[in-house]
């Protein structure tokens, strides 16, 4: 991309910001990932231009061959965020088999800093993520993350991550946001998912906790919290028993340590596998509507048509169908609760009381089995907790005190 960071872009009522990565729109700013903004950045520098898709790619992923789909998703993001023109007219423009371009009026001022009000009314956003890659023994490219300060906190990664779309989604940014401030946080892409490599061959249990072993030591991390989220948790819980000289404290929330087909409830056995059935046939490619509905057991409470929208799109950019079957598959038949007397390290537990994902039994199981575990049961039914509703805000003071009150002996970043 040109270097123009120090020109303000207006158009209609918008306000695009190159340096400070900001589009607001009226003094409020409208979330964007990486990738659409930078998209956006280009149409906008070169405004009432046509710019071919080949041209975009190359700007917006320089260093990087990426499929068209990855663009046309872009413009499809931005086009929901812009809306329409006052004449009816979309800002961004398609000619056919060539390219884009952006149709609005523009106006380049200098770079001038949002009154104080406008100002005040923006959240404050994480500082910039450092994505880097690795390899696994079995020859597997995994990407992963870190942003923060302070005592380094794992994520374990989960059925859907993207490193890059979630960075300002809804969804996780209040995670980076608020967690950020008091640990060091690196996240990763599991094989097949995300910025990862997609066409991995073992997608199990044991290669997930391969991955983990393999990132932490690309980070060079020597001790470090570890946070395990949804099947995430059993992942952890793994990998703290055979390191637990590196596992200073072990979060979980949502997880369990009893995939499907070890819980004893051959009802339940029965829905998963029929909704596995239409993961594989691409039943959501016909029928959009699917996609709201998995979108409805992971964030059924307090969720805004922006949250559904995020977490629709994350579901189709983050995996392909034949992996999701494969995620699904290796989740039902974890079972890992024979472990759990066995683990010594400071413990919290965190579950929904309404999971729909992970049944709340499967946390008590956690909390009960695990030597000294704390449990906090949470007041939502999200399996994701969201920035606005309480239960998020119990999750990030209670973390916060737990990392406090169990400080390492020995920390390395």
């Amino acid at each position: 991309m040109p270097d123009q960071t120090s020109v303000v872009y207006e158009f209609g009522p918008f306000r695009l910001e190159a340096r400070e990565h900001r589009l607001v729109r009226d003094g409020r700013p409208i979330p964007l990932t990486g990738k659409a903004f930078s998209t956006l950045c280009v149409l906008v520098e070169r405004h009432g231009a046509l710019v071919s898709k080949q041209d975009l790619m190359a700007a917006v992923w320089p260093e990087t061959v990426v499929e068209e789909n990855n663009l046309d998703r872009n413009i499809s993001t931005l086009r929901k965020a812009l809306g329409e023109q006052p004449n009816g007219e979309s800002f961004i423009e398609t000619v056919p088999r060539v390219g884009y371009r952006f149709a609005a009026a523009v106006m380049e001022t200098g770079a001038q800093p949002l009154s104080p009000s406008a100002a005040s009314a923006a959240p404050v956003a994480p500082c910039r993520q450092e994505i880097r890659f690795c390899v696994t023994p079995d020859n597997v490219r995994l990407a992963y993350a870190t942003v923060g300060s302070g005592h380094p906190l794992v994520r374990v990664a989960n059925c859907f991550n993207h490193l890059d779309f979630e960075w300002q989604s809804p969804i996780w940014h209040h995670w980076v946001r608020d967690v950020g401030q008091f640990c060091n946080i690196l996240r990763y892409d599991g094989r097949g998912n995300g910025l990862s490599q997609w066409d991995a061959e073992d997608v199990s249990f044991e290669a997930w906790v391969h991955d983990l072993e393999t990132v932490v030591d690309a980070a060079g991390l020597d001790q470090f919290a570890l946070l395990g989220h949804s099947q995430g948790g059993a992942v952890a819980i793994a990998y703290a028993l055979r390191h637990p000289d590196r596992v200073s404290h072990l979060v979980l929330c949502g997880g369990y340590s009893r995939g499907a087909y070890h819980r004893g409830h051959p009802e339940a056995v029965k829905v998963r596998q029929a909704l596995e059935t239409l993961v594989q046939v691409n039943w959501g490619k016909t029928n959009p509507s699917f996609f709201q509905v998995v979108t409805n057991l992971y964030i059924p409470e307090s969720v805004c048509p922006d949250d559904q929208r995020w977490f629709n799109d994350l579901q189709t950019v983050s995996v392909s169908t034949d992996n999701l079957v494969k995620f699904m598959r290796a989740c039902d038949a974890i079972n890992v609760r024979s472990l759990l007397p066995k683990l010594a390290v400071p413990t919290i537990v965190f579950h929904a009381h309404r999971d729909r994902i992970a049944p709340p039994e499967e946390g008590r199981i956690l909390a009960a089995e695990i030597p000294g575990a704390r449990f906090v049961p949470l007041a939502t039914g999200n399996h994701i907790l969201l920035a606005e509703e309480p239960a998020w805000q119990l999750f990030r003071n209670e973390l916060a005190a737990f990392l406090r009150q169990h400080q390492p002996q020995a920390t390395s970043a």
